[in-house]
């Protein structure tokens, strides 16, 4: 499923962890590894670029940027499969043509990385490589829990049961299968909704039939988890959902949370780029986004 893993870089702790996630990934998968530095010229020569800068600032920053990959490549085993580039362009979209002309299957980047001339793995570029990019986007913060060790022993899947969370399901079952690794598919229904409703019906029937919804999306996840023939696990709970999915990551050592970037609207909107976008954020474990095929621009 995973032949070719991106890794853009810029040499900070952040994505230097998410180069040993791919790289971990690609031994479990026999893929190759892309470490990528995007040199954003126009950006390097600020106030000075009005005139154009010359081709030896050029070169001299693609220098920096090739010693910035070594530094990185130099996690790699001997037998590990790596590649390098530089490329000149903005970063965000230099990340994604590059991953669109080598058919890139995931992009690993850190959610947060060192200012300067290199600023494609702060928040705001990461997280317009989540929503624009066609392939999964693998986000990491450098964090104690975000250690790679030996993999991932447990895989969370928040669902609603929309079509978008069936396509993140099915990447988290085949890194499951690889890792021998438990799901758990968690609902979290959204009390704020519940409790601005206009719905006359009685909070209590709602309360019971969002609760009946949720047990019927997590069990369908779960199912399709033990026809692969791993463990899982489902939950179904109330309250804010970025926070209450990240309570649950907490309390139960979630190694890798895998989530569609878009959902149905209205009560479950936990697929919606505000709590996507807050769980890359914030998650102290690494996040595995799944764009939805059919989701707007």
């Amino acid at each position: 499923m995973y032949d070719t893993l991106l890794v853009p870089t810029d040499g900070s702790e952040h994505a230097e962890r998410a180069a040993e996630h791919a790289l971990n990934v690609a031994r479990v998968f026999d893929a190759t590894v892309h470490l990528v530095n995007v040199v954003d010229v126009q950006d390097a020569g600020g106030l000075f670029s009005a005139g154009g800068v010359d081709e030896a600032f050029i070169e001299q920053l693609e220098d920096d940027a090739r010693e910035t990959i070594s530094a990185v490549e130099a996690l790699a085993d001997p037998g590990d499969d790596v590649q390098t580039a530089v490329v000149r362009g903005k970063p965000a979209e230099g990340i994604l043509d590059y991953a669109d002309e080598n058919d890139a299957d995931l992009v690993f980047m850190g959610t947060h990385g060192r200012t300067g001339l290199n600023r494609y793995v702060t928040g705001s570029v990461t997280e317009r490589v989540v929503r624009l990019a066609d392939m999964p986007v693998f986000t990491v913060r450098a964090t104690d829990q975000s250690v790679v060790g030996d993999g991932y022993d447990d895989i969370m899947i928040p669902t609603d049961g929309s079509e978008c969370a069936a396509t993140a399901v099915a990447h988290a079952v085949t890194l499951a299968e690889k890792y021998d690794a438990t799901i758990h598919a968690v609902n979290v229904m959204d009390v704020r909704a519940m409790t601005s409703t206009d719905d006359v019906t009685p909070q209590t029937t709602l309360l019971d039939t969002f609760e009946e919804q949720g047990e019927t999306a997590t069990e369908a996840v779960a199912e399709q988890a033990r026809e692969a023939g791993l463990d899982a696990t489902t939950a179904v709970r109330k309250g804010i959902p970025a926070v209450s999915l990240l309570d649950y990551a907490d309390e139960n050592d979630i190694d890798l949370v895998t989530m569609g970037t878009h959902g149905r609207s209205g009560f479950e909107r936990y697929f919606l780029g505000s709590t996507t976008a807050k769980i890359v954020r914030t998650a102290e474990m690494p996040v595995l986004s799944v764009r939805s095929p059919d989701a707007d621009e």
